[in-house]
């Protein structure tokens, strides 16, 4: 066997395993203030950015209000907003800083990190751990929180599918919001 089959084999079996932990009530917390919010903001960095903004993207498809926080057209951050933030060590400093900002200015903060007990997490009104157990075929076959990262974008596409259905979306109502390539 390859040492690609090898490893998409090793990813798919331990993102198995990250996901069957019970994090309903988190999720739910996650929806509840995803649907109620007038603005949604996402933020990460590195790869934790790239899982943010595709959730950003399903967010706008599903007609909410959504920005990625660092863009130049990114609005404030306002009371009653929601700020989901991406870290796995949830001590990046960004991140804790930017949940700080919104806590203090009244914006609820879900975190998704790989640490309960992390500054990010201290600071977040809705904490989802998605937490990976290293070993040596981490570092072989998924190395640099990559488990971390596939498991938060799956875990954020199922938060898609709960907020379709609470809104009453389809997928023909979030194509007609999907961005059109020229």
């Amino acid at each position: 066997m390859s040492v690609s089959k090898e490893a998409t084999s090793f990813i798919l079996q331990a993102l198995s395993e990250l996901l069957s932990e019970d994090r309903s009530a988190e999720v739910t917390a996650t929806v509840d203030l995803v649907v109620k919010a007038p603005k949604i903001f996402v933020y990460g960095v590195g790869r934790s950015g790239v899982v943010a903004r595709a959730f950003a993207m399903r967010l706008v498809q599903l007609g909410l209000k959504c920005f990625f926080i660092g863009e130049t057209i990114t609005p404030i951050v306002e009371s009653e907003d929601c700020v989901l933030i991406v870290s796995n060590t949830g001590a990046t400093m960004s991140a804790v800083q930017t949940a700080n900002i919104a806590r203090r200015v009244g914006a609820s903060v879900v975190s998704v990190t790989g640490s309960r007990t992390s500054k990010l997490a201290h600071a977040s009104s809705v904490v989802v751990t998605v937490r990976e157990d290293g070993g040596p075929e981490v570092s072989k076959y998924a190395p640099l929180g990559t488990l971390f990262e596939d498991a938060t974008l799956i875990l954020l596409d199922g938060v898609v599918a709960q907020v379709m259905e609470r809104l009453g979306e389809s997928e023909s109502t979030m194509r007609a919001r999907h961005a059109i390539m020229v």
